[in-house]
């Protein structure tokens, strides 16, 4: 099972992180380990003094595909839920200003917080419009729908799947949208997708 997360798929997070709006998909992989289940803590790394969240659509694949066309992307994902991509913000500029890869502040243990709960495609009346939020000690952070997507799932599974073969269970993190912020021991985060509470973490 992959998790393949997508970056900079929002103008307004682009543009708070000073990076480009990119022309095609950037994507890059978390490992299974990454995955922090059924609402448990995130303990607090010591390995950074800057952890970031980040609130996304996460989008399951149902088929393995291949060179999937646009037109046919949508067979391939079956349901959505939410999840976080931390990010070790400190660690990132490191590998930035190094030119290195960013797999040490993006595929930690624990790195991505996802909800047990994943809500059919079916049951969306527009699945191209799904909001989601996020909130931090009761206060709304992060608000967007993925109507606001630079790329659309479709597009994403179509780049994607030149590069990598999709299989069934791989998840795809589609982007996280403005309001980005870092964490601190104590805080409590909440996702939602539409009014649906779906995911919890706190942070030890």
């Amino acid at each position: 099972m992959k998790i393949i997360c997508i970056g900079r798929n929002y103008i307004d997070h682009a543009k708070e992180l000073n990076n480009p709006v990119p022309s095609e998909p950037i994507f890059f992989m978390k490992p299974e380990t990454a995955l922090l289940r059924n609402n448990r803590p995130f303990f607090y790394p010591d390995f950074s003094k800057n952890i970031a969240y980040e609130v996304e659509l996460v989008y399951r694949i149902c088929r393995v595909g291949k060179n999937i066309p646009e037109r046919f992307a949508h067979r391939y994902y079956d349901a959505v839920g939410i999840g976080i991509d931390f990010t070790a913000r400190d660690l990132q500029e490191q590998c930035k200003q190094k030119g290195l890869p960013w797999e040490i502040a993006k595929a930690f243990d624990n790195s991505a917080p996802i909800s047990k709960e994943f809500i059919e495609i079916e049951t969306f009346t527009d699945p191209l419009n799904i909001v989601f939020s996020l909130e931090k000690n009761g206060t709304v952070v992060q608000h967007a729908s993925s109507s606001d997507m630079i790329f659309t799932i479709d597009k994403l599974i179509a780049h994607v799947s030149k590069y990598v073969m999709l299989k069934i269970g791989d998840l795809i993190f589609s982007g996280t949208p403005s309001g980005v912020g870092s964490v601190d021991i104590g805080d409590t985060l909440n996702a939602f997708i539409g009014g649906q509470h779906l995911l919890t973490t706190k942070i030890c």
